[in-house]
């Protein structure tokens, strides 16, 4: 067993969804949170820089002798997939156990993705879903400005900006009748219910922070290192690499909950 925090980290604050769900499936664990606001957003980045911004926030996560470290950033996942090779502890980002759940769940074969453009580009939930089965259709679809709506507060499923938005997107998606859509990137659960609100209710939404989640309960259950005391309460650190102010706020959105935690801002370029 391992008292040992877990190390989360995303190119913003959208990870904190994955965050928001470990809390709930592991209450007793410890969690380190860094969000690189300075550097949001990575889909938007070529790919060798996503890589070294990566390894950089898994060594500062290591700095706090984390016991795991998930990448809850879907740009991330795809781009940098081989930064498990490179860490001394376990590691996740949530391209496969979103992959994973989406394959399982899908009736008519037909699954839509959609992410930053980074993410989308680099064909990895289309490969990993084909790696699964390779008679699933697969239409992905990049979405560049979900992130900056959810960063700017446009989240309510009835904000006309933000529901044009999403049926501009997501046309082709629903036109290829697809019956089960990830969420590839952590910000968008935050609008879940206003992409439901389009596509309606005979399609699944996977979200990916939550299969993440479960997926590290898994391993970690696995592999013995589990919190060994189920009656305390887990602790959170979070960190960014910009101006901690307004956090509270943006930080009770994607947590669901209202929040007073202290945050602190470090120079990620040290790592």
């Amino acid at each position: 067993m391992s008292n040992a925090p877990i190390g989360v980290f995303d190119s913003g604050l959208g990870g904190l969804t994955a965050v928001r769900q470990l809390r709930r499936i592991l209450p007793n664990e410890d969690i380190v949170y860094f969000g690189d606001t300075g550097r949001v957003p990575y889909g938007t980045r070529s790919n060798s820089t996503i890589k070294r911004y990566a390894m950089q926030d898994a060594k500062f996560l290591l700095k706090h002798n984390v016991k795991m470290i998930i990448a809850a950033c879907g740009t991330v996942s795809s781009v940098a997939s081989n930064l498990k090779n490179d860490l001394p502890v376990h590691y996740t980002g949530v391209v496969s156990p979103t992959c994973f759940a989406a394959a399982k769940a899908t009736k008519k074969k037909k699954i839509g993705v959609i992410g930053t453009s980074a993410t989308i580009n680099s064909h990895s939930y289309r490969d990993l879903i084909h790696g699964f089965d390779s008679e699933i259709e697969v239409v992905e679809q990049d979405c560049p400005l979900f992130v900056p709506l959810v960063e700017s507060g446009f989240i309510d499923k009835d904000d006309p900006i933000t529901r044009l938005t999403i049926e501009r997107y997501l046309e082709p998606v629903m036109k290829a009748e697809v019956d089960t859509i990830i969420l590839g990137c952590t910000h968008y659960p935050i609008i879940k219910k206003a992409i439901s609100q389009v596509v309606g209710d005979s399609v699944r939404l996977i979200d990916s922070g939550k299969e993440t989640a479960i997926y590290a309960a898994k391993i970690l259950k696995q592999n013995n290192l589990l919190c060994a005391d189920k009656e305390r309460k887990g602790k959170n650190e979070f960190y960014v690499s910009d101006t901690p102010d307004g956090f509270e706020n943006v930080a009770s959105v994607f947590l669901g909950e209202n929040v007073s935690y202290t945050v602190e801002q470090i120079n990620i370029e040290l790592y």
